[in-house]
């Protein structure tokens, strides 16, 4: 039998030893890479995908976005509008709007990971310049390890409800807990084993998640459904929920849509950003586009079964219930039969959690963490350091002690993020015209390094985005618990906050588009994609690559360093580096 040191992520007691008493001990052993230069530290984590990783079909794309809308966060969207004081007819065309606007630059971006196989974090320097694209990658990291650890403090009631469904006792441990603190002894007795049992599932590679999202796509579903199935026929219908009209009239209902639509678009004001981090893993590149109307579409279902479950249980309880678990936890209530129930409906939206938090947080902040420590960290520990300062140094559960705060972290982070990924579609589709040299993403000092790695038109494309919301941003922050204003604004900047994601978004596009239009920087400019490997096929795709196999044209010339792209040779050889460089050199300042 194998010690328990062997295993792969078990350090030895040596190895201990040496990474208490020193840093350098810590650091990973120099990987090899197709086209980052020898200087230069890195990983194969950050290389474009090998080309047996390009997995995933249409139907995963159906599958990804089937299971990571299905969470507790999607279901309790409607929620949040109608709390606010609009009707149904206004809280599924904010979702439906909000989405469809979030779905656009998924797409956009999400095309440049399905043609080049790079992540986001490498992705974003031909925009940005190479080290100014270090701000977008630590502002994602940040947020994404944020909400990594927000979805773990959700999914903590999962893990009471499964506990108490067994031991009913556990609903009774006394709290030692203060009362300010957002949570209880039961409550953090609940979260540290959601936290543990999910970190190594945190260590799923990505193309082993398809199991995941089988296991999801069953049991998230059939658990919603079901439940929503019980509450009608329990209460008789579906309640009166929509024959409710809204309370406010006017100009305040239109912002207030507004400010719904943008609460919903920033809860995937990541995704939309480092989408290229799964799309990368595509068999084709047409493949990504079902997201245009999937996203929407599964969004709004999920939305839907929502609304008609809570109108039903203000019939069954005489109020209306919000949260899903709070409706199985009373299914406790109703004997041995209800506890079976409420457990295996608890352990679906567990399931249910840890996959958004795996697809949608955990792996965007393991790559960032990637690139920005390559000598220390790979995606496993990227994994793990995001479980560690997500689920802990932020203190989720004070995060999301209230509503209003919850609202209000979810459309701020949009502010930043909606600009970056505007700037990242707009220099692709409208610059870079769908060309980029890749392995000069990979090189600090290559045509992307524009005026000292920092290309000053995206600077300024996101200052100007991102200025007019600071005031509406500081506002939202600094309300106080009882809903009166510590920050004095303006209406109008207020008015402007309400829809801060698609005005960073739209303004970043103009702004950018026009600057490198009117300041072009011929340098960065490319008529061709050079990718990171050589084949005779025009297209980037598997497929293509595949089809010269069948026609016999099979290549077998491989370079010294093992890339795993499509038939690896590595472009870093004496014609690459000596006349790629040359020119670079040449042209480098022009920005």
């Amino acid at each position: 039998m194998k010690p328990i040191t062997s295993m792969r992520y078990i350090p030895t007691k040596q190895q201990l030893k040496e990474r208490c008493t020193t840093v350098s001990a810590w650091q990973l052993p120099k990987q090899k890479s197709a086209l980052a230069p020898e200087h230069v530290w890195t990983n194969e984590d950050m290389d474009p995908v090998k080309p047996e990783n390009q997995t995933w079909t249409l139907w995963t794309w159906m599958a990804y976005w089937a299971t990571d809308t299905i969470n507790l966060g999607t279901w309790e969207t409607a929620s949040a509008i109608l709390a606010v004081g609009l009707s149904w007819r206004e809280a599924i065309p904010a979702i439906v709007v909000g989405t469809t606007c979030v779905a656009i630059p998924m797409v956009l971006n999400g095309a440049i990971g399905a043609k080049m196989h790079i992540p986001f974090s490498v992705a974003i320097r031909s925009s940005f310049g190479y080290y100014l694209a270090y701000f977008c990658i630590v502002s994602r990291s940040i947020l994404a390890m944020f909400w990594l650890g927000i979805q773990g403090a959700n999914g903590a009631q999962c893990m009471t409800i499964m506990i108490q469904s067994i031991w009913p006792s556990y609903g009774n441990i006394p709290n030692h807990i203060a009362a300010g603190q957002g949570i209880t002894t039961q409550g953090m007795i609940s979260y540290f084993l959601f936290w543990i049992i999910q970190l190594p599932l945190l260590l799923i590679p990505p193309t082993n998640l398809k199991y995941l999202f089988t296991a999801k796509l069953i049991a998230a579903p059939i658990t919603a459904l079901a439940t929503m199935g019980w509450c009608v026929h329990k209460a008789g219908g579906s309640g009166n929920i929509f024959a409710l009209k809204a309370t406010v009239s006017g100009s305040t209902k239109a912002y207030l849509f507004l400010s719904s639509m943008s609460s919903v678009t920033g809860s995937w004001a990541t995704l939309a950003c480092n989408i290229p981090d799964f799309s990368r893993y595509a068999r084709s590149s047409k493949g990504q586009f079902i997201q245009l109307p999937f996203l929407p579409i599964i969004f709004t279902l999920c939305a839907v079964i929502g609304i008609v479950t809570t109108s039903a249980t203000g019939v069954i309880y005489g109020e209306l219930i919000w949260n899903p678990l709070d409706i199985i936890a009373k299914w406790m209530e109703m004997g041995h039969g209800g506890r079976a129930a409420a457990f295996f409906a608890a352990t679906s939206w567990y399931i249910a959690q840890v996959g958004t938090n795996i697809t949608a947080n955990s792996i965007s902040a393991a790559n960032d963490l990637t690139v920005l420590f390559p000598r220390y960290v790979n995606i496993e520990r990227g994994c793990i350091i995001a479980a560690i300062i997500g689920g802990w140094v932020i203190v989720p559960w004070k995060i999301i002690s209230s509503a209003s705060t919850f609202l209000a972290f979810m459309g701020g982070y949009a502010v930043f993020l909606a600009p970056i990924a505007g700037i990242m579609a707009s220099d692709y589709w409208f610059i870079k015209k769908q060309n980029y040299d890749v392995p000069a993403l990979y090189n600090p000092d290559g045509r992307y390094r524009f005026w000292n790695g920092i290309n000053w038109r995206a600077l300024f494309a996101l200052i100007v985005a991102v200025s007019p919301n600071l005031p509406g941003l500081g506002y939202s922050i600094g309300m106080n618990a009882d809903g009166t204003d510590s920050v004095n604004i303006s209406q109008g900047a207020k008015n402007l906050y309400t829809f801060d994601w698609l005005f960073g978004f739209v303004t970043s596009i103009v702004v950018y588009t026009a600057c490198s239009l009117i300041f072009p920087a011929p340098a960065s400019l490319v008529s061709e994609t050079t990718f990171g490997h050589d084949i005779d096929a025009p297209s980037s795709d598997v497929e293509s690559a595949r089809e010269g196999e069948v026609l016999g044209e099979k290549h077998e010339h491989h370079h010294g360093k093992d890339f795993g792209n499509v038939d690896a040779v590595d472009i870093g050889t004496d014609f690459h580096t000596h006349n790629h460089e040359k020119s670079v050199a040449a042209h480098a300042h022009q920005a």
